[in-house]
């Protein structure tokens, strides 16, 4: 296995894996995926009932991509990283345990997309947004994960989110759907792992079954997107 360039931290706990992203930003580029991908493996790999949190610190759960890695160094590294990139966030969407974003602080941009993928999320009331830019940033969505965000949004706030590019507080993201709970910053990662906990012992095969029948035209669209970026490069 690789060293984890970034600081991704995995802990177990009773049945629960807690995957702390500790980057700052945690901006997606292609070291972060790989070792994001990397602590999904030893998720994947372990025995016995077991279900999956993710979180950051501080101020950010994710900043979204990292621009400036892309438009520098990592420009010659997109044919590896946007093909990866979009399995993995299929890879989170039928994840064979459950998932939990615990979302302590801003989800913006492809972080939010991030958070989406994961089955369930708990998110700060006290501070921190969610937010799909691209309309501001003139970047479209790849059909790929556009798909997850239509899987994910109720049909109003997803219209006005792509539309827009409205940043949403927790209150906001509750009341539409996108999140599954807010509450003060000490109590998001508690609620999370409880949450977590409480749906450890599913079968894995059967969730795997559900979620790929759930997310059948998602999943396709995601693999689609990352031959068609593979075959570009």
């Amino acid at each position: 296995m690789r060293e984890r360039v970034f600081l991704i931290d995995l802990e177990f706990d009773d049945g629960v894996f807690v995957l702390h992203m500790r980057n700052g930003q945690n901006l997606l580029n292609l070291d972060f995926v790989r070792a994001l991908n990397d602590a999904l493996d030893e998720v994947e790999g372990s025995t016995g009932p077991c279900s999956l949190v993710t979180t950051g610190e501080g101020k950010f759960y994710s900043n979204g991509l990292d621009l400036p890695w892309m438009l520098g160094e990592g420009a010659e590294q997109m044919g590896e990283f946007g093909p990866l990139l979009q399995r993995t966030f299929a890879r989170l969407v039928s994840f064979p345990v459950i998932t939990v974003a615990a979302l302590n602080g801003h989800v913006f941009a492809a972080g939010a997309v991030l958070a989406l993928t994961q089955d369930f999320r708990v998110m700060r009331s006290d501070r921190g947004f969610l937010c799909l830019p691209e309309v501001d940033l003139q970047v479209p969505f790849p059909a790929g994960i556009m798909s997850v965000v239509q899987s994910r949004l109720p049909a109003a706030m997803l219209h006005e989110a792509i539309l827009s590019g409205r940043r949403y507080d927790s209150s906001e993201a509750l009341a539409g759907g996108a999140i599954d709970a807010a509450l003060p910053e000490s109590e998001v990662l508690p609620r999370a792992v409880e949450m977590a906990r409480g749906l450890a012992e599913k079968h894995r095969p059967t969730l795997v079954a559900l979620k790929r029948a759930l997310y059948s035209e998602v999943l396709e669209k995601l693999e689609a997107a990352a031959r068609r970026a593979e075959r570009a490069d």
